[in-house]
């Protein structure tokens, strides 16, 4: 292991797109600190306290705490995220971008213009409604958080937010290009990494306070060992379906016959899932958080992260979505077309619609598990603050998140030693992603 780090060092372009990397998440995590003009922080810190589990609260933990200061990130970058995910489900019913997805790397390009117009939109839309959001909300002592409301205010957040999440974009876009990893991920997980040291403090002060046992210490670490090498063994796991090519002669060559299988990920969806669920399920809340009408404290109770009814509807909706998002993601009647085209069949079954009906009944049975998988991960938090009192949200998509990206980023990083003939950090056994 540290022979493969020893060896980044003795790699040029390796050690370069590193610092790249690692000075552009710096650039990032500065932009999260620098507020935006004509708020009160005070009041504003006073609110976001008691909003951990609200809409906000999860909004905040992707900006990497950039929402609670209302910096000049505070979009972050799920303005991109639902932009791409808008797109990709608009591929299924628009035959347009259907085709467009099918033209290779020009295709991609299109599709990617498109996201980023889609992203610059949704930015403009989300800084009006934050700006208007923020004139009406008080601190707990009645002060007003915006200092000067009025058209200008409005005016002023919205471009200084859309500006903001572009330029997080555009980070991500070089990263990718020019750094090591997916800018995108890699992002996402430098916020919600910056955020756990103050998590793992605060779990260290209630232990010297005597509010958390050595014993509850210890179960917790090794809870937190367990659940990591779990996301990992999960995320690589695959179910392989065999493949056999015939034999095609073509003048005097002949190719094909070879045999080869196609994988299929437990966790096809991967984290979109529970982003939709809690998006579902938070939304009602933070509305009776906001306005006071009947029901509302018995809304606000029902669907604290907490309360039995939530983690119910949560693992239902993450169910649904995984089922919902893995379909939107694999067609199983592309794939079997693909393989009749080029001479490819599975074993024992016939060729076209038989091969489709087979490949969505195994898709159909390993996403069960990983939807099981998914929610038994997500849940977690709710039971380590009711059973242990960890003062810190341990699990859930941000842990995931964290795994995966960290997982593909090493692997990237191994790719490229073993590619220059230098041991990786696992001397001769390959690291891999969660793309294996």
């Amino acid at each position: 292991m540290l022979g493969g780090i020893e060896s980044i060092g003795k790699i040029p372009e390796l050690r370069n797109r590193l610092l790249f990397t690692l000075g552009l998440l710096a650039v990032y995590r500065i932009g999260c600190a620098i507020p935006t003009p004509g708020i009160d922080t005070g009041a504003l810190a006073s609110f976001f306290a008691q909003a951990q589990n609200t809409i906000f609260g999860m909004f905040n933990l992707f900006s990497g705490g950039a929402l609670e200061r209302l910096s000049i990130f505070t979009l972050g970058i799920m303005p991109y995220i639902s932009a791409s995910i808008i797109l990709q489900l608009l591929t299924v019913v628009i035959p347009y971008l259907d085709r467009l997805s099918k033209e290779g790397e020009l295709g991609r390009k299109k599709i990617t213009q498109y996201t980023r117009y889609g992203t610059v939109v949704l930015s403009l839309l989300q800084g009006a409604g934050t700006a208007v959001w923020l004139e009406g909300m008080k601190g707990p002592a009645g002060e007003p958080v915006v200092m000067n409301p009025g058209p200008a205010f409005i005016i002023m957040t919205m471009l200084t937010m859309t500006s903001g999440t572009a330029f997080i974009m555009w980070l991500g876009e070089q990263i990718t290009e020019r750094g090591v990893g997916n800018g995108i991920s890699l992002i996402i997980f430098a916020g919600i990494v910056a955020r756990m040291p103050a998590g793992v403090l605060s779990t260290f002060s209630l232990a010297r306070a005597g509010e958390l046992s050595p014993f509850k210490l210890i179960a917790i670490g090794i809870i937190m060992v367990a659940v990591v090498a779990f996301i990992i063994f999960m995320e690589r796991g695959q179910r392989r379906i065999p493949i056999q090519y015939a034999k095609r002669v073509v003048g005097r060559k002949v190719y094909g016959g070879q045999s080869t299988h196609l994988p299929l990920k437990v966790n096809t969806a991967g984290v979109i899932p529970p982003i939709f669920a809690s998006s579902l399920l938070i939304f009602p809340s933070t509305i009776a958080s906001l306005a006071n009408f009947p029901g509302s404290e018995y809304i606000r109770n029902a669907l604290s992260p907490s309360h039995a009814i939530y983690n119910l509807l949560y693992v239902a909706g993450i169910i649904f979505f995984c089922y919902f998002y893995t379909a939107v993601q694999f067609n199983p009647i592309d794939v079997a077309e693909n393989l009749k085209k080029y001479g490819g069949y599975i074993p024992g079954i016939r060729p076209g619609s038989k091969t489709a009906e087979y490949i969505d009944l195994v898709l159909t049975r390993i996403t069960l598990g990983g939807s099981l998988y998914v929610a038994a991960v997500c849940v977690l938090p709710a039971l380590l603050v009711s059973r242990f009192n960890v003062p810190f949200w341990y699990g859930g998509t941000s842990l995931m998140i964290v795994v995966g990206v960290g997982m593909d980023t090493i692997a990237q990083i191994e790719s490229h030693m073993l590619s220059r003939h230098y041991e990786g950090f696992l001397g001769r056994q390959k690291i891999k992603g969660r793309r294996g």
